[in-house]
């Protein structure tokens, strides 16, 4: 299937709810660009669950925070804090551990630690000195 992409990156499905806003014409403007969109089942509100939990915490954590500037702004911030989220917090769902975290073997812990600063100090990340 081809795909189309947006300013964030390449996309193949657009899921969206059943709500009465979205025509189909919405769902042809997308599907002609060689994606294909998933509605959610109807009368299933925990279904949006996991999307609507993301919108939030990207919205609490990172954009209620910082003044976007332009168009070509808010992709980048949204791929940084995307990057961010998948290579340096721990998630619950995957017992603490980070998504994206590499061979997943424990090092040994020293007590220095160094501090980069991302999306001008809003978010700290944090390594171990090796």
């Amino acid at each position: 299937m081809p795909r189309w992409t947006s300013t964030i990156g390449e996309c193949r499905f657009l899921l969206r709810d059943q709500d009465a806003k979205f025509s189909r014409g919405f769902d042809e403007v997308f599907g002609g660009e060689g994606g294909q969109v998933l509605g959610t089942p109807i009368r299933v509100p925990k279904a949006n669950a996991y999307a609507k939990r993301w919108v939030q915490t990207v919205r609490v954590e990172c954009r209620d925070w910082t003044l976007v500037l332009d168009r070509r702004h808010l992709p980048w911030l949204l791929r940084r804090y995307v990057r961010h989220d998948n290579q340096q917090l721990p998630h619950r769902s995957l017992a603490l551990a980070v998504p994206e975290g590499g061979s997943g073997r424990h090092r040994r812990l020293t007590l220095e630690r160094r501090r980069r600063d991302m999306l001008g100090g809003l978010i700290h990340e944090y390594a171990q000195v090796a």
